[in-house]
């Protein structure tokens, strides 16, 4: 005879209601600190193995990691209430990282102290603090030792083989930078010579890709803020326009005398980078004078921008390349 089964039927689904998202698994983020202008000691705060005494822990209570702190300038109006705004910036950055230093016997503990101290020192340069995320995203920020290890004797602050310190540092530059650049290249055609020494002038050939026109170009910027970016331009070149989408222009036009602005075989470099604003080739020489009167060095914007490229190649290939670290606001 058959056998009864009781027939469970789903409750209806509410209607509107969303299934939660499934989160990522994710890995810790691992800090270190990296002393001499980042040619130090790479010291891990967050990575501890069975055995690996004596270390330094990084402890909760860490600030200034986020956006950094703004500047805002204003006007105040002898007529009208409040003020004007005028501009912002972002200022020097503050941060404050508690460590916790524990040995195996109170040499190890000292000597893990003078590791800090040799690392720290500000007399040698500022230190890299390295912050990876669990996908293996480095970001690095620059900061210069302030003060934290002067050392308490308290009970809750220090003993025979562990202390507790409160690093404090500043960073001059605020932002965020990962440990390589974004690059983007760009080719121009094959040329050859207008009048050839084997053919006959005439019938006329037109060289492909010696007149190379403005090509509209992608630039993405993953960055929280404009980069600004170093440019390269590989000859033979004889003159080149690089246009923002905002219509600045860095801009130089051929030589008189027919020549090409830069040889074949040379790298003219054009770093817009603010404390640089150099233009030079591979050999050192100053092109400054060469660029038409008022070049616009401009950044590259947050997200994906479209510029213009116009390049004029000489005899043979010709490329262009855009590099530029992007800012972040945060470690994360």
């Amino acid at each position: 005879m058959p056998i009864p089964v009781r027939l469970e039927v789903p409750p209806p689904q509410e209607a509107g209601r969303v299934a939660p998202p499934i989160s990522e698994r994710w890995g810790r983020t691992n800090v270190a600190i990296i002393g001499r202008e980042g040619r130090g000691e790479e010291i891990s705060l967050t990575t501890f193995h069975d055995g690996a005494w004596p270390s330094a822990i990084m402890q909760p209570g860490a600030t200034g990691l986020d956006l950094p702190p703004m500047a805002v300038f204003s006007d105040d109006s002898p007529n009208l209430d409040g003020s004007i705004f005028r501009s912002a910036r972002a200022a020097a950055r503050e941060i404050m990282i508690p460590v916790y230093l524990y040995g195996i016997d109170r040499p190890s503990v000292n000597q893990l102290k003078r590791r800090f101290f040799q690392q720290l020192n500000p007399k040698r340069g500022y230190c890299l603090l390295k912050f990876t995320e669990g996908d293996n995203t480095t970001r690095i920020l620059r900061a210069y030792y302030k003060g934290g290890m002067e050392g308490s004797e308290g009970a809750d602050t220090a003993g025979f083989t562990w202390a507790k310190y409160g690093l404090t540092f500043t960073a001059m530059d605020p932002w965020f930078y990962p440990d390589r650049a974004e690059e983007t290249r760009w080719d121009f055609g094959v040329g050859a010579p207008f009048l050839s020494k084997t053919q006959a002038f005439f019938p006329i050939r037109i060289t492909a890709g010696v007149m190379g026109a403005g090509s509209d170009l992608i630039i993405n910027n993953p960055g929280d803020i404009e980069a600004w970016p170093v440019w390269q331009l590989y000859g033979p070149i004889r003159s080149f326009t690089l246009t923002s989408p905002y219509g600045e222009t860095v801009k130089a036009s051929p030589p008189s005398d027919g020549s090409d602005l830069v040889p074949a075989n040379r790298v003219l470099t054009i770093d817009t980078r603010p404390g640089h604003k150099t233009v030079t080739d591979d050999q050192g020489t100053n092109y400054w004078s060469k660029l038409d009167a008022n070049p616009q060095f401009w950044a590259v914007d947050p997200g994906e921008t479209s510029a213009i490229v116009s390049v004029v190649t000489g005899v043979g290939k010709a490329a262009v390349t855009l590099s530029f670290y992007p800012r972040y606001a945060s470690f994360a």
